[in-house]
């Protein structure tokens, strides 16, 4: 259940919620299945369990930190009762992709469907969380001078020492810090993959998104991926199509439509020829529908 220390700042121009910290006890917060539209940060301090996070399952201990990306999907299966701080931003409250050179936060911490979201949290980064949490919720109390830009740098603080964290603990998150040799240009596909390919499936559409032509796009990506452009998008579109069978009980059908693909067996097809085994067959042996029997 939730306590006291429920805290939220509201977005003046919409309303709508842009920074929250708020501390849990008990195991019925995150037992459903979560898809918000922010950033978060759980700090789980007692408990342990399984996180189901996009389609991989991770075990967990007390003193684990988990980093979610906006719409990512997660739900915690708890074996010991979790305690613990959660904190919520929203992208107006505070832009990764703004401090991405600064802070270099989006693909170590979020956007990185390929690595473990949690890491464990040390005696030293604890008491580093602990202060910080206490100064949000101090600051949160009263609004003051400069709230806004003070929040936002206790923040920071966090997520650094929780970047410096997954950066020891795993090395090729570290490893993809330092090679920061992709021309700028890559990091806008990214961007633009991630937010299109639900609804864009051509290299050529891309081209045109980022101004630049199909033939300079596509070497680009061979030599910087050593991919073509069309394993990239088909890359990201497999891994969401898992996630909406290892998470939830969509039919076939609604993920291939909220995929792009209005015929469903275009789309099992598609499924098939990219990991070797049809939508069904992957959600019966490793999916939602394996865990209701």
């Amino acid at each position: 259940m939730l306590n006291q220390s429920d805290l939220t700042l509201i977005n003046q121009q919409n309303g709508r919620p842009a920074f929250k910290l708020f501390s849990f006890e008990g195991n019925d917060y995150f037992n459903e299945l979560q898809r918000n539209n922010f950033f978060t940060l759980i700090w789980l301090m007692e408990g342990a369990g399984t996180i189901n996070a996009d389609f991989d399952g991770h075990l967990f201990e007390a003193n684990s930190l988990f980093t979610f990306a906006p719409y990512q999907p997660y739900i915690f299966t708890v074996t010991k009762p979790i305690k613990g701080i959660a904190i919520y931003f929203h992208f107006d409250f505070f832009c990764i992709h703004k401090h991405q050179k600064e802070l270099e936060l989006n693909g170590v911490l979020y956007n990185n469907v390929y690595q473990p979201p949690f890491v464990k949290v040390d005696e030293a980064s604890a008491a580093t969380f602990q202060m910080l949490c206490e100064q949000i919720r101090s600051e949160m109390q009263r609004a003051a001078l400069a709230q806004h830009e003070l929040l936002v740098s206790y923040l920071k603080i966090f997520l650094i020492t929780a970047s410096r964290l997954k950066i020891a603990q795993q090395p090729k998150a570290a490893a993809m810090v330092k090679d920061n040799k992709e021309p700028f240009i890559l990091q806008k596909l990214k961007d633009a993959i991630e937010e299109n390919f639900k609804t864009i499936h051509s290299p050529s559409q891309y081209a045109e998104l980022l101004y630049i032509s199909p033939k300079a796009l596509a070497k680009i990506t061979k030599t910087h991926f050593n991919k073509t452009l069309s394993s990239l998008i088909n890359e990201r579109i497999i891994i969401e199509a898992k996630r909406e069978l290892y998470l939830t009980d969509k039919t076939v059908k609604q993920i291939a439509y909220e995929l792009g693909y209005e015929d469903e067996f275009y789309f099992s097809r598609f499924f098939k020829v990219n990991t070797d085994i049809s939508p069904q067959l992957y959600r019966d042996t490793v999916g939602f529908a394996k865990g209701m029997n």
